[in-house]
């Protein structure tokens, strides 16, 4: 039987960015500088996959420091903590090594600069996530704020309307997040800003190719976890764009070929902790129910490469 045809959009850039690849290393070059296990506080970057893999070469991910023995290595997420968490490990004179992303480590000290300038903070987040957790964790309790809609903006309650500053969560979507600090500019005309924009360029980046890619689809996949706000947000953004049909999926076993019966067209991306090795899988499942024509759309070419602690390198 003759397949159908399909045209495949390939997002580019797409799938892990710097701050991914770093921690994955840095987890990888402590088990072969330690031994196995390695203690990882939190699930590395957020992908099943990921975890799986580090977990059969000896990582123990839990999610707090009294899980975790004292004579044991143990590594922070790329999400970054609270400052609580080293000072405990330190404490405990353990060896732990950081594998927060350096671009969250800027919000962090950002955050810092701000407090040390006597304004209070208000983050741009989402409750719970554990990037949001470890930014607001820099400053003692009640010096960060948390700003999760327009509609949080007009209720929170500030010590000085004058005395502001706000930081934001990495991994938002780029447009949601420009209505929030409009509403805080609107409410408090004072507030000071990041000198650089805290979303980072590999979501910047992402939400640029899926506005590119999504209006030329019948559908849209975003290969990643449904814990990873990056790429949630990626889904959210397809939608928005004008794509009718905007999923995420773990796997190539998530795919429901019943909701995709007749289309022509799919994009195809992945979010910053998604390794490419699950986009082929996905390519792959195409290739095997139709006759797939492969077109990358590229809108950005991405070089940005973080070192690994010294720690390790030595």
């Amino acid at each position: 039987m003759t397949k159908p045809a399909l045209t495949l959009f390939l997002a580019a850039p797409r799938g892990f960015c710097a701050g991914v690849d770093r921690a994955i290393k840095i987890v990888e070059m402590a088990i072969e500088k330690w031994g196995a296990p390695v203690y990882v506080r939190h699930e590395i970057v957020h992908n099943k996959f990921v975890v799986d893999g580090l977990r059969d070469k000896g990582a123990v991910f839990v999610e707090e420091l009294d899980e975790c023995p004292d004579d044991r290595p143990v590594i922070f997420s790329a999400h970054g903590v609270p400052k609580s968490v080293p000072a405990e490990a330190s404490a405990r004179e353990m060896i732990y090594v950081d594998a927060t992303c350096p671009l969250v480590s800027k919000v962090h000290i950002e955050a810092q600069r701000h407090a040390e300038n006597g304004l209070q903070m208000i983050m741009i987040g989402h409750k719970g996530h554990p990037e949001t957790i470890g930014t607001m964790g820099q400053l003692p309790d009640g010096e960060v704020l948390l700003v999760e809609t327009t509609a949080d903006v007009e209720s929170v309650t500030v010590r000085d309307p004058d005395r502001l500053a706000y930081v934001t969560q990495t991994t938002l979507s780029v447009d949601d997040t420009k209505d929030i600090v409009e509403a805080l500019q609107n409410r408090f005309p004072n507030i000071v800003g990041p000198h650089k924009e805290d979303i980072c360029y590999a979501t910047t980046n992402r939400q640029d190719a899926v506005k590119e890619v999504a209006p030329k689809a019948d559908a849209l996949l975003v290969v990643g976890a449904p814990n990873s706000s990056n790429s949630k947000r990626l889904v959210e953004v397809g939608a928005k764009a004008g794509c009718n049909y905007a999923q995420l999926v773990q796997r190539a076993d998530d795919i429901d070929w019943r909701a995709l019966e007749g289309i022509k067209t799919v994009a195809i991306t992945a979010g910053a902790s998604a390794p490419e090795l699950l986009v082929n899988e996905v390519i792959d499942a195409f290739r095997a129910h139709y006759d797939v024509t492969v077109e990358i759309v590229e809108t950005a070419i991405e070089r940005v490469e973080f070192k690994v602690p010294r720690v390790l390198r030595a």
